[in-house]
């Protein structure tokens, strides 16, 4: 008889596991310094403020133009100093800083200068700055603004004191000129604001800086006398 094939055993199947992917170790980030900006706080703080002090300029012009528009046109002359006033006796310019120059009538109604010191003036050019003191004219008045400060009337550059024959005076305060030039802010005995003459006020202004001192020929020089020279023959 035939052998019966002894049948195989099957084999337990065997499950392979797959192995799980590693996942690749994070890279470490790199940290970068913060990039410094080429500009410091100072140098920005002052940036700020100079931008600030151009605003303010800027904001202090157009008030200074918006006045301007706003003063009322003087119809014909108008003199900051009129005839009624009568014969001006003395009148003194002064700067901000102290410096001045002053001019007096004196009882023989000639003038003299008492600032910057006490000496005899120049009659021509002490009678042509007193005419200009007379003419000195009002370009607009009734400036509208209370703001001193505007109009550079708070610390006014110059002022002009004038005294007349009876007694009477009055105090033109001078401040900035105006941004078209028409002439200078001033305030009258301080109330009234007005716009005056730059030319007439510039001519008074330099007096500080040139008095009308009296000038003295300067002496010449002594004329040298010849001497006569006397040769002497010698006796033989």
């Amino acid at each position: 008889m035939p052998s019966k094939a002894t049948p195989e055993k099957a084999k337990p199947a065997t499950s392979k596991r797959k192995k799980a992917p590693v996942a690749p170790a994070p890279t470490p980030a790199v940290r970068t310094a913060p990039k410094k900006s080429p500009f410091g706080v100072s140098t920005i703080i002052m940036v700020v403020v100079f931008l600030g002090l151009i605003v303010a300029m800027i904001l202090i012009n157009r008030k200074k133009e918006a006045a301007a528009t706003q003063a009322t046109p003087t119809a014909g002359t108008a003199y900051v100093f009129s005839a009624a006033d009568g014969a001006i006796s003395s009148f003194k310019v002064e700067a901000q800083d102290g410096s001045a120059v002053e001019l007096t009538r004196d009882s023989k109604n000639a003038w003299g200068l008492t600032l910057p010191e006490k000496v005899e003036a120049d009659p021509s050019a002490a009678e042509a700055a007193v005419t200009q003191v007379q003419a000195l004219t009002i370009v607009s008045s009734e400036i509208k603004g209370s703001d001193l400060s505007v109009y550079g009337l708070d610390k006014p550059a110059y002022t002009i004191t004038v005294i007349f024959a009876d007694g009477k005076s009055h105090t033109l305060e001078i401040g900035d000129s105006t941004p078209i030039n028409s002439g200078y802010y001033a305030r009258l005995d301080k109330k009234s604001l007005l716009i005056v003459s730059l030319s007439g006020i510039d001519t008074l202004t330099q007096m500080i800086s040139y008095p009308p001192y009296l000038s003295t020929p300067t002496p010449l020089p002594p004329t040298a006398t010849p001497t006569t020279q006397i040769a002497i023959t010698p006796t033989p």
